[in-house]
């Protein structure tokens, strides 16, 4: 099958196309009070106080592409270890390698 768009990200089904993985990753806004209005309690006083203004860390996104980035590539080296296996590196690699040379024929990827 000839794929004419990548809009399944390179995988289909639990399976990849041979296609480039995409991965559209999403964070929700971070909490933030511009202006004092939440009724609270003082922990120190115990007495009913209003809270103060709060930023938010608007470096958080950055950080965030780099945590999901690190998760996708924990994710694919635990499904490549479950496939190929191996006590060792050397034996990951000869695994590898023999399930590469096996295939004939790579599937047709969407074009990039």
């Amino acid at each position: 099958y000839v794929r004419r768009t990548a809009r399944s990200g390179g995988i289909e089904g639990g399976i990849s196309t041979g296609s480039l993985l995409l991965v559209r990753a999403f964070m929700k806004p971070l909490a933030t009070l511009n202006r004092p209005v939440l009724a609270t309690v003082d922990v120190v006083s115990k007495e009913a106080t209003i809270s103060f203004k709060e930023r938010t860390d608007v470096t958080a996104v950055p950080a965030m592409g780099v945590v999901a980035e690190t998760m996708v590539a924990l994710v694919l080296a635990g499904e490549a270890l479950r496939k190929f296996g191996g006590d060792s590196v050397a034996e990951f690699v000869r695994n590898a390698e023999a399930s590469s040379s096996s295939v004939h024929e790579a599937p047709s990827g969407a074009q990039d």
